[in-house]
């Protein structure tokens, strides 16, 4: 059985990449079910709780005739410590493959060191792959020269900008990185990719960021179990994306939020609800894209 782990972007080349986007172009126009999982059991683990993630896996096994087994630690030994690699090897000899949500990357490399079953990342305190690649998708579907398009992220340096930096590394997007001081994305990954040539900008500055930019791009400030001081809030507030942020970009730059948003924070009502929100197909890519990374990985298990 060869082995086919989804870990973080860099699992993949800059040509399955382009691949993938237009595959989920297909998918999305013709959203008729197949057989690509039939017969096949995914277990999904998700330690922290999900809305878009869980459901459009969930939904994306179905529609490619696979069946889903849907865990948390509570329902399971996971709840009271059993060590990650014995739940990788007795998982490995139940299903298909994992999908897990979890804290550390860590976690997701010693499943994968110990299961001889695909992997796939459902978001981690260090990336969140799946969402990236939507994002991707959502982009395109506008712009497909992506190439000449700057990209904006405002806000947390988290896991969701991690994961555009290694999408930069591999793909030659024009990122732009604007954080507060002492928020910026992990160094090691930013050093690596711009060691690869990639083109990354770190601002302190969101007005350098969204000048000129064609998408931008935010996240909550407190992630799920990174909860944040009201103090530490207030540092974030001239990174929220807003009218007046707005204003200092093209009138054509839409914006994507992956959701869930915490209004009047990260992000106003006025900004998500208006016509430069692109944020719902954001989300229903989410769908699609899942079922591209699904026949991907696992048409070789």
């Amino acid at each position: 059985m060869q082995k086919n782990n989804f870990l973080s972007i860099l699992d993949l080349s800059y040509q399955e990449i382009q691949e993938m986007l237009d595959r989920g172009v297909r998918i999305k126009k013709n959203r008729r079910f197949n057989e690509v999982l039939k017969d096949k059991s995914l277990i999904m683990i998700f330690e922290k709780a999900s809305t878009r993630t869980r459901v459009s896996f969930e939904v994306a096994i179905k529609e490619l005739g696979g069946n889903s087994i849907f865990m948390t630690p509570m329902e399971s030994q996971l709840g009271r410590s059993e060590p990650l690699k014995d739940t990788a090897r007795v998982l490995a000899r139940y299903g298909h493959a994992l999908i897990v949500r979890t804290y550390a990357q860590e976690n997701l490399q010693e499943l994968a060191q110990y299961a001889q079953i695909p992997i796939f990342n459902a978001l981690t305190d260090m990336f969140h792959p799946c969402q990236v690649m939507s994002d991707l998708l959502t982009i395109s579907e506008r712009s497909p020269d992506l190439f000449s398009l700057k990209i904006a992220w405002i806000g947390d340096g988290n896991n969701m900008a991690n994961s555009w930096i290694n999408l930069a590394n591999r793909f030659r997007i024009n990122l732009y990185i604007a954080t507060p001081k002492g928020y910026e994305p992990n160094s090691e990954v930013l050093q690596e990719a711009l060691d690869n040539g990639a083109r990354i900008t770190l601002t302190q500055d969101p007005l350098e960021a969204v000048r000129d930019a064609n998408y931008i791009n935010t996240d909550v400030w407190s992630s799920m179990g990174q909860d944040r001081e009201e103090a530490t809030k207030q540092e974030f507030m001239p990174f929220q994306v807003n009218s007046e942020l707005l204003e200092n970009a093209p009138s054509h730059a839409k914006v994507l939020h992956c959701l869930p948003a915490h209004r009047g924070e990260e992000i106003t009502e006025e900004v998500l609800e208006s016509s430069r929100s692109i944020v719902w197909d954001q989300a229903e890519n989410r769908l699609h894209m899942q079922k591209v990374l699904l026949e991907k990985f696992m048409t070789k298990v």
